[in-house]
């Protein structure tokens, strides 16, 4: 628990020193690469942008349309990828990315059920939001109204997460108490929940891949 919760401060140290560094174009990098299945995550982005804006370092709106822009930049080569390989490429490689046959035909429903408005949606929800590019590339959705979304979507996100990083800064006692008080029970949750997720994907993907035909 102690090497997990080190590994964290780490991350959220690095993040940090790289917006310090650079400022809004350090969102926009830092977002891109979390929109690329990089495991950024935007919640310690986005709620450090909002620390910036309670000290007077950085704007809000300025800082939500950072993190905007930058999944916007990162969701292209995603869509890309997904355009050009298809379903071939997710079948041969998508357990490297913990994606499946399964997900996409998730992501199918979402489009079938809301049309292009799925992206806006699936922007908004932790996880999904990260690997929805890809599934909107090999189902080969009209570019255009997939970026706007994209924008609109991550745009709200964004303003959300730096929002409760300002009230992180307004509030920063109460807060460091809470984690104090309960640091194990907090990394624990999150822990049980990325390691499920993980297991999750691994079942679902075993289950659609074909048995292997021995040879003999």
């Amino acid at each position: 628990m102690d090497s997990l919760n080190h590994l964290i401060v780490l991350l959220s140290g690095w993040i940090e020193g790289f917006i310090h560094s650079l400022g809004y174009p350090g969102v926009v990098i830092l977002m891109a690469l979390e929109s690329c299945n990089i495991p950024i995550p935007s919640e310690v982005i986005l709620t450090f942008a909002g620390l910036l804006v309670h000290k007077g370092i950085f704007n809000f709106h300025l800082a939500a349309l950072a993190g905007a822009v930058g999944c916007v930049l990162g969701s292209m080569p995603s869509y890309a990828l997904g355009a050009w390989g298809g379903r071939p490429f997710l079948e041969k490689h998508g357990k490297w990315l913990l994606l499946t046959t399964h997900d996409l035909e998730d992501a199918e429903r979402w489009v079938a059920k809301y049309g292009d408005w799925a992206f806006f949606f699936c922007r908004m929800l932790p996880i999904v939001r990260t690997f929805i590019s890809l599934p909107a590339g090999i189902l080969r959705e009209r570019f255009g109204p997939f970026v706007l979304y994209t924008f609109l979507g991550s745009w709200i996100w964004s303003y959300a997460l730096v929002w409760v990083g300002v009230k992180f800064g307004q509030h920063t006692e109460v807060f460091k108490k809470i984690w104090h008080d309960f640091d194990a029970l907090i990394i624990g949750i999150c822990l049980i929940l990325g390691v499920w997720y993980i297991y999750h994907h691994i079942k679902r993907f075993r289950k659609s891949s074909p048995p292997s035909s021995k040879v003999g």
